[in-house]
């Protein structure tokens, strides 16, 4: 009855650090700007790391089950 909760949240952190990860080396190989007014190197490596702890707390969550 408790795990229910920690798969959805392993499963949403999961995914969306996936996602984040994969969108952020895409905007990256095109050259293109991963954030408005920002130096490219910096939002870059601010989104991988967002996608990494996400990665992380996911799978924490999922091990947690």
């Amino acid at each position: 009855m408790e795990s229910g909760p920690a798969i959805f949240a392993g499963m949403v952190f999961a995914l969306f650090g996936g996602v984040l990860l994969v969108w952020t080396a895409v905007r990256v190989r095109h050259r293109e700007p991963v954030a408005q007014g920002v130096r490219p190197v910096a939002s870059a490596a601010l989104a991988a790391l967002a996608a990494l702890v996400a990665l992380a707390v996911g799978t924490w969550c999922l091990t947690r089950v």
